[in-house]
């Protein structure tokens, strides 16, 4: 979905930015029961080249495995802010971070993600260049990663599985942004109120309010993030199979944004079924198609990661994906569709409550 023309307001308000620094950001970072998490991420901050004038915002969300000792060994390094409450969920946790942070532009990232060092040079050079209220980047595989979280990765980000939608150069211009590596202006997350309580689907339910108030959004491709992902073959399908719950939400919440091709998993899952049962009927068409797919699959992933381990692992981790979102996705669309609750009513465990402690 495109975004309109920015109103006057806007326009001006462009015109009068002072050139962005580092000074001006905030990093913020939610976290739960992940301190060795943190402590990779602060590495990655003291590597990061140029000014590190910027402030990091760490906001515990109720963990009790807490990671104030890690931030203390880098006081002296990075300007952090650390703040614990009450569990309530990463979005409200972003939320509270942004208003607790003193800078003027935002920078959400996950607590499992590494920063290369060019990542703010690449951030401040684009808004710089042509700035935009909110703005997204990709994610990759570390070359530490194991074979398992580079399979994974292969198949959340490859455009021959998902199209790119979480970061290629054919989106720059109608990006929503994902809240693993996302920044956001004070301006905009003020206008919009921030992440609501939905979760997964925080982040493009948040993209589409920002579009609708005429916030232009878009992706830096050079200001990716490697992003660990440190799951499970279990955890990878329960994380999917929300995404499935939650996009149908969002398209009930924002009709306009629907898409065909969110049926795509749906339909290869059902499809995948249908022609295992019509290969023992002798027609066998249908498999074959299939097979070609996954091995186009298998060497796409071979030539990008050049490891012919997870190429493997990529086929098995393509079908979980494939399956666990459409499944999902069917799920919820026929539950909202055949009942006249809401659906915090009927997803009860999509939400969280609502931080109550005052600021």
């Amino acid at each position: 979905m495109l975004c309109l023309e920015n109103s006057w307001f806007h326009e001006i308000l462009y015109l009068s930015l002072q050139y962005m620094l580092a000074k001006d950001i905030s990093f913020i970072i939610p976290v739960f029961n992940r301190p060795d998490e943190v402590k990779e991420l602060l590495d990655s901050f003291i590597n990061l080249e140029g000014e590190k004038d910027f402030e990091i915002v760490i906001i515990e969300d109720g963990s009790t495995l807490t990671s104030k000792d890690i931030i203390d060994g880098f006081s002296n390094n990075l300007n952090i802010s650390y703040y614990f409450k009450e569990n309530s969920g990463p979005g409200d946790s972003r939320n509270y971070g942004m208003k607790l942070a003193k800078g003027t532009y935002f920078i959400i990232l996950d607590s499992d993600c590494i920063l290369p060092k060019n990542y703010l040079n690449e951030v401040l050079k684009s808004l710089n260049k042509n700035y935009v209220d909110c703005f997204g980047g990709p994610d990759a595989a570390h070359s530490s990663f194991t074979n398992l979280q580079k399979a994974i990765n292969f198949s959340m980000t490859s455009f021959i599985t998902t199209g790119g939608i979480r970061g290629n150069k054919a989106s720059v211009n109608k990006f929503q942004p994902r809240s693993f590596n996302m920044g956001i202006s004070k301006i905009a997350f003020k206008a919009t109120g921030g992440f609501g309580r939905i979760h997964p689907g925080e982040d493009p339910d948040l993209s589409i309010r920002l579009c609708k108030l005429n916030f232009n959004t878009k992706l830096i491709p050079e200001a990716f993030v490697y992003h660990k992902r440190r799951i499970s073959w279990a955890k990878f399908y329960s994380q999917v199979y929300k995404f499935g719950l939650t996009r149908s939400i969002l398209n009930t919440w924002h009709p306009e944004t629907k898409k065909l091709t969110y049926w795509f998993p749906t339909i290869f899952s059902v499809g995948l079924l249908a022609s295992f049962v019509l290969f023992f009927l002798g027609i066998e068409l249908p498999l074959k198609s299939f097979g070609i797919y996954l091995v186009l699959s298998f060497v796409v992933a071979l030539i990008n990661t050049k490891n012919i381990i997870v190429p493997f692992l990529a086929i098995i981790a393509i079908i979980i994906q494939f399956f666990g979102y459409g499944y999902g996705f069917l799920k919820s669309t026929l539950i909202l569709k055949l009942s006249n609750k809401s659906a915090e009513q009927l997803f009860p465990n999509l939400f969280f409550r609502v931080n109550q402690n005052e600021i």
